[in-house]
């Protein structure tokens, strides 16, 4: 089992930025991709960004290109979310998953385990 949970989300002005960090504890060794998902009020969980086991390798959604980076430190078991130039349609709910196999990184569906989220709000 792995264990997974955030920290680092609240309420900052448009512009702003965040960084989120998503601690896993437990069966660590078994973790490939990491990601991060978000979650608006009424709104489907959305892909936001996803690194590999290594952490060489990193992907994005367009809404957020250039914008966050998604970074892991593998010896702290730590991922992270650095939100820059946040905007106020970031504001959302922000969960952190882990795969324990590499499949399509950008569905929900295919990690094994879940944070319980933490709230990020974008005031305009």
């Amino acid at each position: 089992q792995v264990q997974l949970v955030e920290s680092g989300g609240g309420l900052v002005q448009a512009g702003g930025s965040l960084r989120l960090s998503c601690a896993a504890s437990g069966r660590t060794s078994s973790i490939y991709n990491m990601a991060w998902f978000r979650q608006a009020p009424g709104k489907e969980r959305d892909f936001v960004a996803a690194i590999t086991r290594s952490g060489s390798s990193t992907y994005n959604a367009g809404s957020v290109k250039g914008r966050f980076t998604i970074s892991r430190d593998n010896a702290k078991n730590t991922m992270y979310l650095q939100m820059n130039s946040l905007k106020p349609e970031d504001t959302a709910v922000y969960y952190c998953a882990a795969d324990q196999t590499t499949r399509q990184f950008y569905v929900p569906g295919n990690y094994d385990y879940w944070g319980q989220g933490t709230q990020v709000t974008v005031s305009s």
